[in-house]
């Protein structure tokens, strides 16, 4: 395990640290100009939706190809593009429009990177070893994505963006190169006689085969949304607040420690714990924390809380990752992780869209509320698919 595992690591090391630096400081840039909280969250809608477009193609594409091509090309497309980021401001043709852009690039190209991870992960992996090397996942992810984001800020106080591109640059190509050497013992090889066309229109039947065990997946996949939610909105209301960037920082930093302690004791708690109470029971939380955040506005409440939803974040996202590598065809995972992708992608851009629509009118502070309470109702309806899953439990199966 250690000789496939320290390279792959190492990729998504140096990916975290490119794509946090793209993902959640260059927005911060945006806001540092007056009126810009509509343009930050209508530049995260057009992400949004150019990846909701692009998802069920690149699901199957990850049913198709390598999944270790995929993560290697991601890596250079997502150099090339701070490449040209670092020349455009070395001869100031710079613009908040070619930021935009450049953030278009790496989200897209990261929620390609997110799916192929996952499958990538199931094929060359071991049941026995899925838990250990999501924990693994989780430490290195959250210690380099979210410490990029809190550290990209600093770095953009310090330096200019021509030395902040290029470090991003300099870490997309070591990510890209750690991948090369990343041992993939390759289990999926793809039937070219069924077409792509076909494979896409697979896509529905195979999450529409079992409506109750899927539901719970999708009601899951919310506190991903959720948290870019918060991505937005916290800076936002930090920024009408007038409070210094270094708050963002400890917001960043706290979602990552919350998730560093997740990945740290992730193991033991799937020992203990059933994967569908795990995701539950942190639903519940993630809502009730959302609730809490709206009652106490000020950053240093807002910044304990976000520590708490960073643990049960993370714990929910790994227990479904890990039930999924267990109850999901191989050959299907793509796709499976597409479709939840998918679902996800339109509840990202319908909450960017209010956003948008509570900063047009000033009233950005209610967006916590809202949030917690649609979380609420959502996770009381998972625990009503949870039982009808635990009555009629041949509706999972093992593979």
């Amino acid at each position: 395990m250690k000789n496939k595992t320290l390279p792959y690591l190492s990729g998504r090391f140096f990916d975290g640290i490119s794509s946090g630096l793209f993902m959640m400081a260059l927005p911060w840039i945006m806001l540092k100009e007056q009126n810009m909280g509509t343009f930050v969250a209508l530049t995260a809608l057009v992400c949004t939706t150019l990846s909701f477009l692009c998802t069920p193609f690149f699901s199957v594409m990850t049913d198709r190809h390598s999944r270790k091509a995929i993560l290697i090309l991601v890596q250079i497309i997502q150099s090339i593009t701070a490449i040209l980021v670092c020349i455009a401001y070395w001869f100031d043709l710079g613009s908040h429009w070619l930021l935009a852009f450049s953030q278009l690039v790496f989200w897209v190209s990261s929620n390609i990177a997110w799916n192929a991870n996952n499958a990538f992960t199931q094929e060359n992996y071991a049941k026995h070893e899925y838990a250990k090397i999501s924990g693994y996942q989780e430490v290195v992810m959250q210690s380099t994505t979210l410490g990029a984001g809190a550290l990209g800020i600093i770095l953009l106080e310090m330096w200019g963006i021509v030395e902040f591109a290029a470090f991003a640059a300099i870490a997309s190509g070591i990510a890209a190169f750690s991948y090369v050497i990343t041992p993939y013992h390759r289990q999926v090889r793809p039937s070219f006689q069924t077409s792509f066309i076909k494979q896409l229109k697979e896509s529905k039947d195979i999450c529409t085969q079992n409506p109750t065990f899927y539901g719970f997946l999708l009601i899951s996949c919310l506190s991903y949304p959720i948290l870019t939610f918060l991505g937005k909105l916290v800076p936002i209301w930090f920024a009408e607040l007038h409070i210094s960037g270094n708050w963002i920082a400890w917001y960043n930093i706290a979602f990552g420690l919350g998730s560093l302690m997740t990945g740290l004791l992730v193991s033991r708690i799937l020992a203990l714990v059933s994967h569908r109470y795990i995701m539950q029971y942190s639903m519940i939380i993630l809502a009730l924390t959302l609730l809490a955040m709206s009652g106490m506005m000020q950053p240093l409440y807002i910044i304990a809380l976000t520590l708490c939803f960073g643990f049960f974040n993370a714990l929910n996202r790994i227990a479904r990752t890990n039930w999924m590598h267990h109850t999901i065809p191989m050959s299907q995972r793509g796709r499976v992780d597409g479709g939840l992708a998918m679902f996800a992608t339109l509840v990202q851009s319908l909450s960017y869209v209010l956003i948008a629509l509570l900063a047009h009118v000033n009233a950005i502070e209610y967006g916590f509320i809202i949030v917690g309470l649609i979380v609420l109702f959502s996770s009381f309806w998972m625990i009503i698919l949870g039982r009808k899953i635990k009555e009629k439990p041949d509706l999972i199966l093992e593979y």
